[in-house]
């Protein structure tokens, strides 16, 4: 069958697997979302899962140090940060099915076993977990009619933990033939006492694979430095892979780069011609290098002190992503300062914020760095500094305005000082009685109305919009006409709860909480309108303040 593009619409879908060997971290997200995006570029409708597989039921209770950033898909699910990825390269939308963990996968397993489903039966790991598995990863193509399903496996070949999944992988490759590709990221070190490029853990680990009964159909090759056709021949011979299924993946200045080199290397064509898909000619991904173009040729930088306890730089990826896409659109190059709230003081909050042309106020949980948020916002709002608070970043908002604007010397969160006199942030009714700690938080996609001639209304272009949520506490709305008399505004409000969503100062250059996470909306080709007007404020101050110096 043709599309209306011209482009071939497959009757049955396709799944791409990519997993990982030798060490993590190699971008295995990175790579899933380009493979995406290249298919997308095609004409094909795609989405992409993951697949973790730690025993937790999802990453909503692990410490950012554990596991990075948590990102929340629009009907409410905690996942990997990986699934961030794909929304910005892609601009799919991801649900709870895009992504799965061990822990989720025998709850289900086991909830069935409760039930009797299994009519009396062993429960094992084959066939009872990998048959769960193969049911998760096939759901998106039996559901939603995808051309293609791209799966990443966590973790590395080799873990444990991993069997389970690589068993389900060989049973599915078996079972579909060619309609099932194998995609592996390894890494090809580089000793600089030796000077060469060291083949023999990618050997090591495509041993590992094949032990597990898989072929790697295509392997990727991380590196640090360009690989010669004479090695690419080397690990082809040694892996029983095709020399044009052999792509390298250099390190590059963007990630946004990434797609751009796996289609110059022939990628996508590589994955068609092993499925026995027509390839066509190259697709064209004009708007994707219209951005490139703008990145590269950026030259002057805007800062953005990023106030947050998480000194890591998983911590916070969906925000320093959301505003780089922003500068990059202003023509800028984004310069990203972290600064811990745990070690800011009166003593030495000019020092560490004067030379930034925004703050961001981070979210978070817990007591730790509180304080320090809150000097921040107060130094944001008194030298009228561009301050955009996200979650808990405009509750630190509301209570550094509740005490030195409004005078309630122990305005507080309960979350922080539940004995406070002046709870002007508080658990919503629908929180109180919680006791889980697990996906019971306020999550997932809401709506909120603008009010009329508000900053965010200008900024939306829209009297409503919808935004996603992670949080349990939210804006008294007892001390709501204490806070309007006085300035601070509740711009956004929730229709269904009444709840207020948005806070501003219009007085200010720009100074606005929001109780959502945009950042979880912003992608590549369509970056997040409230960070598109922050970081253009923050580049007009920047120029104002050059003109003061000048003068």
């Amino acid at each position: 069958m043709i599309n209306a593009n011209g482009r071939s619409i497959m009757r049955d879908t396709k799944y791409i697997f990519v997993t990982g060997g030798v060490v993590s971290s190699l971008g295995k997200g990175i790579i899933s979302a380009s493979i995406g995006k290249l298919l997308q570029a095609r004409g094909y409708k795609i989405t992409i899962q993951k697949f973790d597989p730690y025993i937790n039921i999802d990453p909503g209770t692990l410490n950012p140090y554990e596991h990075g950033e948590c990102y929340v898909t629009a009907d409410g699910m905690e996942t990997d940060l990986d699934l961030g990825h794909y929304e910005r390269f892609t601009g799919i939308r991801t649900t709870r099915a895009n992504s799965m963990t061990t822990g989720r996968i025998y709850k289900q397993v086991i909830d069935k076993e409760r039930h009797g489903d299994y009519l009396g039966k062993t429960i094992q790991v084959v066939p009872h977990i990998t048959d769960e598995i193969k049911a998760c990863i096939k759901y998106l193509g039996e559901h939603d009619a995808h051309d293609f399903v791209i799966t990443e496996i966590g973790g590395t070949i080799g873990d444990i933990e991993s069997a389970p999944y690589l068993e389900a992988i060989r049973q599915l490759k078996w079972e579909m033939g060619r309609d099932v590709v194998c995609v592996h990221l390894t890494y090809v070190p580089y000793l600089r006492v030796a000077d060469e490029l060291k083949t023999k853990p990618t050997q090591h680990s495509v041993k590992e694979m094949l032990g597990n009964g898989l072929q790697p159909d295509i392997l990727i090759l991380r590196t640090e430095r360009h690989l010669s056709d004479q090695l690419r021949q080397k690990v082809a011979g040694f892996c029983n892979v095709d020399l044009e299924c052999v792509i390298q993946s250099e390190d590059l200045p963007s990630i946004y780069e990434i797609p751009v080199n796996m289609q110059r290397q022939g990628l996508d064509a590589a994955i068609l011609r092993k499925m026995g898909i027509p390839v066509g000619e190259m697709p064209d991904l004009g708007p994707w290098n219209r951005f490139l173009e703008l990145q590269r040729t950026a030259e002057k930088e805007v800062r953005i002190g990023l106030v947050g306890k998480y000194d890591l730089q998983d911590a916070y990826k969906s925000i320093s992503e959301s505003l780089s896409h922003a500068a990059t659109y202003h023509h800028r190059k984004m310069k990203i300062t972290f600064i811990n709230s745990e070690f800011l003081t009166p003593e030495n909050i000019e020092e560490k914020l004067s030379g930034e042309d925004g703050i961001v106020i981070c979210p978070g949980f817990g007591v730790r760095g509180i304080e320090g948020k809150i000097l921040a916002a107060r130094y944001a709002r008194e030298k009228d500094i561009p301050c955009f608070g996200i979650c808990l970043g405009m509750q630190m908002m509301v209570i550094e305005f509740g005490r030195d604007v409004l005078g309630f010397a122990d305005a507080d969160s309960t979350e922080m000082n539940p004995d406070t006199t002046h709870p002007v942030i508080d658990l919503d009714a629908s929180q109180q009685n919680v006791s889980d700690k697990g996906g019971t938080m306020r999550l997932g996609l809401y709506p909120c109305d603008l009010r009329p001639g508000s900053r965010v209304e200008q900024i939306y272009g829209a009297r409503t919009t919808g935004e996603r949520h992670r949080h349990r506490y939210e804006f008294n709305n007892r001390y709501a006409d204490a806070y309007e008399k006085n300035g601070m505004l509740g711009t956004g409000r929730c229709p269904d709860a009444n709840l207020v969503e948005i806070v501003e100062i219009p007085e200010l250059r720009w100074y606005i909480g929001t109780q959502f996470h945009p950042e979880y909306q912003s992608s590549v080709l369509h970056p997040h309108p409230l960070f598109m007007d922050f970081v253009g404020t923050a580049a007009k101050y920047q120029s104002e303040k050059s003109e003061l110096c000048v003068e």
